[in-house]
């Protein structure tokens, strides 16, 4: 990877160039943003490279301010006309913009003033030839999984992306980080009695990527285990999530707590701060300090400095997710949120996310069931953030006597999020590996909706 791609200070003297002209052309403030992404992939599939691709770019946009109107320009015109131009169509957009009471850059108070190292970025980034061997290597070991039968094909990628932000109130800020990925899609069976699945590891930096074959065999495993699925009857029983769909429960939960969705009334959760949600001990944080994190960041997308939170504490809601913007809307503080491309104004959104691990083993958790569902995969998007309606499809294993009997595919498991949040215990097996991590979860209070 070429050493000038991790150099931003052309960026930085971009971003500057950007807020000046701004000034000049009339602007009571602005912000100027840079975002560099660079990422090369491969793509094999039955030992053959099917695609191979490399992309490369630096997206500069500008925000500024007139009074209280604002408006949003982006561009890749980086010459002294270019930005010149630039600062003065942002400013005439602003004067026929609408009035926003909200809008403006974050306080002063709250802005980054130390950029904490979190060993964001890998400088050793692999060529083609190397991901080429990876994607190879967890392909071959997913074909040796007695039953698998076919490739769902398997890629590797690696890259670098990050932010320069420049505002007119003095902050000036820069990161980069890296992205190394691996994963593999593994088919068993044949004709119409086909299943699939997957693995895959995504980290920052390579060293700790789980290794081809490992990733390849699990994939296979998975895909055979599924093979032969049976139906199961209509009813409520109990649920398990396994870790690498629990995830998913608190995504909804902390999408709803967005503090857009809340300022437009859009929210099941809009009331609910301050409300007993989950069991008491149970915990959701937020830590965009973590290092390595696959979504950490030394501060958001408007300057204002990072911090763990506990969006969730002992069961009550603590907090919503919030910008400047809709932190002043709701009457509250941003709480370090924000996030933006070049060609929009800032809007909230979570980075490293975990729900803190329970007492009880995944074993535990299943062995006093003697009738439930154990949920390894979800399909569809039936969630409704408005009224809290959840309904998804489902493949998985049927649990008898406290343990996995056998594949289910083809169900849907419907309920209320508040009353599956209700009744919502972890395990503890907690492992950090994605940008939302969970445990292993048990849950009441769905409906399994079968033959």
């Amino acid at each position: 990877m070429v050493a000038s791609l991790f150099d931003q200070a052309a960026l930085v003297t971009m971003a500057q160039r950007l807020v000046t002209s701004a000034s000049r052309a009339g602007a009571d403030a602005a912000d100027a943003i840079a975002i560099r992404s660079v990422s090369l992939s491969v793509e094999v599939r039955e030992g053959a490279v099917e695609e191979s691709e490399r992309a490369e770019g630096d997206d500069i946009g500008l925000r500024v301010f007139l009074g209280r109107r604002q408006a949003v320009v982006s561009t890749n015109d980086v010459s002294d006309a270019g930005v010149a131009a630039l600062a003065e169509r942002a400013v005439a957009m602003a004067r026929a913009a609408p009035e926003d009471r909200f809008a403006g850059l974050a306080d002063r108070e709250r802005l980054a003033r130390d950029i904490p190292n979190l060993d964001l970025i890998d400088h050793e980034l692999p060529g083609v030839e190397r991901l080429e061997a990876l994607a190879l290597a967890a392909e071959e070991a997913a074909l040796g999984v007695s039953g698998v039968t076919k490739s769902g094909g398997a890629s590797a990628s690696a890259g670098i992306g990050g932010m320069v932000l420049v505002t007119s109130d003095g902050f000036n800020g820069s990161y980069l980080s890296s992205r190394h990925s691996l994963s593999m899609t593994a088919i068993a069976g044949e004709g119409t009695r086909m299943e699939r699945d997957y693995d895959f590891s995504s980290t920052l930096h390579a060293a700790d990527l789980s290794d081809a074959p490992s990733i390849g065999r699990s994939a296979g495993e998975r895909a055979v285990r599924r093979l032969n699925p049976r139906k199961v009857p209509t009813g409520r029983v109990p649920l398990v999530f396994d870790s690498r769909v629990a995830s998913s429960l608190i995504g909804h939960l902390v999408a709803a707590i967005n503090g857009a969705m809340v300022a437009r009334r859009t929210s099941f959760l809009a009331d609910k701060l301050g409300e007993q949600l989950l069991a008491d001990g149970i915990c959701i944080i937020d830590d965009p300090l973590r290092p390595r994190g696959l979504r950490s960041q030394p501060f958001d997308a408007e300057g204002v400095a990072g911090r763990p939170i506990a969006l969730v504490e002992n069961g009550v809601l603590k907090s919503f997710v919030l910008d400047s913007a809709t932190g002043r809307e709701l009457g509250m503080a941003t709480t370090g949120h924000a996030q933006r491309g070049v060609s929009s104004a800032p809007s909230p959104g979570p980075t490293n996310l975990h729900l803190l691990a329970g007492q009880r083993t995944p074993r535990e958790l299943i062995g006093d069931i003697a009738e439930g569902f154990f949920v390894t995969d979800l399909i569809g998007m039936g969630v409704n953030l408005v009224t809290g309606d959840y309904s998804r499809g489902a493949a998985g294993f049927w649990i008898e006597d406290g343990e996995l009997s056998f594949p289910v595919s083809e169900v849907t498991i419907a309920g209320h999020l508040l009353e599956l949040y209700r009744g919502l215990e972890p395990a503890n097996d907690l492992a950090f590996r994605y940008g939302i991590n969970a445990p292993t979860v048990r849950l009441e209070g769905l409906t399994v909706a079968g033959r």
